[in-house]
């Protein structure tokens, strides 16, 4: 089993990338071909099988024939973001040993003197064809960091059966991906994992049509219009880029599918995507470790506001207590070991590989708790607030402060409290003219909620810190409201 094989079975004439980054380019599974050839024929004389390859490329088919051309001979691809500063690019290459980069004129003065470049586009494509790496799907093929929200980012390294065990819960957030006139984009970069595998490899592999555009930074125009020039059917949005389609009053017609995931949606948010988009928004849920082992699919059956969705058929996903046992209460949602789409291991830290796993069950670092087959999110095991005996998650609250007109978006945490431990608060960014003052919130949401989980500090802040994925990095809001000082209220 080798991914680019996997990518590259069809025909030759058949569209596989269309290129919006210029002016519509469509690029055939046979050119495509030629371009992973090209690559590969350059990487051979530069790096081995095993050797890790970085590939710092946004939205374009270079992108996707770099990681083909990697896995094509046997090499391990890093998928690196633009975005990321110097500081954080020499953490990562340092850490993966990486032996070269695959870039652009833009990347490589990136990266510096941190690592050899090659630019992708000056691989010539003449030539014999390369063959196929004899792979397995537990050979060595792509190391995902993850995105450091909890911690020091870590390497997941992933054999050639990520892929498929990516496809099911793919299929399944599309409301079964693969129908006439499909078309996948996504604006989240293909060097995140819900980019490169939940949008990009399975689009090729089910050869369904993939849209490479370029945003600089998300807009609700500019991604109406990727949409009507690409002819688009089926989107991954994250939770964020939907808030900012939501915010903008945004109207889009011609879908035929939505999913998002890597933060949880409320009900307000569903109800929304219903109203402006005419369709059910699927939620799925994994992690880079193991990503794509829980999904909605609202043509199967019907989205209930606050549950992510059901396990994908291949994974066994549960609700596990202390000591590993399944349980109906709240407790660790676990995926079981073997998963298709389990990491392998972290890359050079045996110990925390080792700390990942209760038993039989990877721990996902999540706390949720069943009903059925569905599974409520709860909110990160970290995450979790601990005020006055009560366990709250911030989740539920964060759903209801965003259904307030004048709320754009927030980030709720715990913050240290000497009479009850941790006191709910949270950071709120307002919609731009809106004037709704702390104590209107917190009414709202006591209107709203149970009367113990209510924030009782409500700090409004022009923008919430971020990841690179859209993600709101909580440890730097529990670290803003640990060192914060005055009395709550």
């Amino acid at each position: 089993m080798n991914m680019a094989a996997q990518c590259l079975a069809h025909d030759a004439g058949q569209v596989a990338i269309i290129d919006l980054t210029g002016d519509r380019r469509d690029v055939t599974y046979g050119e495509l071909g030629e371009m992973v050839d090209g690559l590969a024929r350059a990487l051979m004389g530069r790096v081995h099988p095993g050797d890790r390859v970085g590939v710092l490329l946004s939205q374009t088919p270079w992108c996707a024939a770099a990681h083909l051309a990697i896995w094509k001979i046997g090499a391990i691809s890093v998928p690196l973001f633009k975005l990321f500063k110097q500081d954080a690019l020499a953490t990562r290459l340092h850490d993966a040993q990486v032996a070269l980069v695959l870039t652009d004129a833009e990347g490589t003065a990136l990266v510096g003197d941190l690592a050899p470049c090659w630019q992708a586009d000056a691989a010539g494509i003449a030539g014999d064809a390369v063959p196929f790496f004899d792979a397995r799907p537990d050979t060595p093929a792509v190391l995902i960091y993850t995105s450091g929200t909890t911690g020091t980012p870590k390497g997941a390294l992933h054999g050639h059966g990520v892929l498929d065990g990516h496809l099911p819960g793919v299929a399944l957030s599309h409301d079964d991906l693969g129908q006439p006139g499909d078309c996948l984009w996504t604006p989240a970069d293909w060097a995140w994992i819900g980019g490169l595998f939940d949008v990009l490899m399975p689009g090729l592999a089910l050869g369904v049509p993939v849209v490479a555009a370029r945003m600089a930074k998300f807009s609700p125009r500019d991604c109406m219009g990727i949409i009507t020039q690409g002819n688009v059917k089926n989107v991954f949005f994250p939770p964020t880029a939907l808030r900012m389609l939501k915010s903008a009053n945004a109207r889009i017609s011609g879908l035929r599918s939505l999913a998002s995931g890597g933060e949880p949606l409320g009900a307000e948010m569903l109800a929304w995507g219903q109203r402006a988009l005419g369709l059910t928004i699927n939620e799925f849920y994994g992690q880079t470790e193991c990503n794509m082992v829980v999904s909605s699919c609202g043509a199967r059956y019907p989205a209930r506001p606050g549950f992510m969705g059901r396990a994908v058929p291949g994974f066994d996903v549960q609700v596990i207590d202390g000591d590993g046992e399944i349980t109906d209460d709240e407790g660790d949602i676990a995926v079981r070991r073997g998963a298709p789409s389990m990491m392998l291991r972290y890359w050079r830290r045996p110990d925390e590989t080792a700390q990942k796993f209760r038993g039989d069950w990877m721990l996902t670092g999540d706390r949720g708790q069943r009903d059925g087959p569905e599974i409520r999110f709860v909110g990160r095991d970290d995450d979790v607030i601990s005020s006055a005996g009560y366990r709250i998650g911030p989740a539920e609250i964060e759903d209801c402060l965003l259904t307030h007109p004048d709320v754009a978006t927030c980030g709720v945490v715990g913050k240290p409290d000497p009479l009850r431990t941790e006191i709910v608060k949270a950071y709120v960014v307002r919609r731009e003219g809106a004037d709704v003052t702390p104590d209107a919130l917190r009414d709202y949401v006591k209107e709203r909620l149970a009367s113990y989980s209510y924030p009782r500090e409500i700090t409004f802040l022009d923008a919430l810190p971020m990841t690179v994925t859209g993600k709101v990095i909580r440890k730097d809001l529990k670290a803003r409201a640990a060192a914060e000082t005055g009395d709550s209220t």
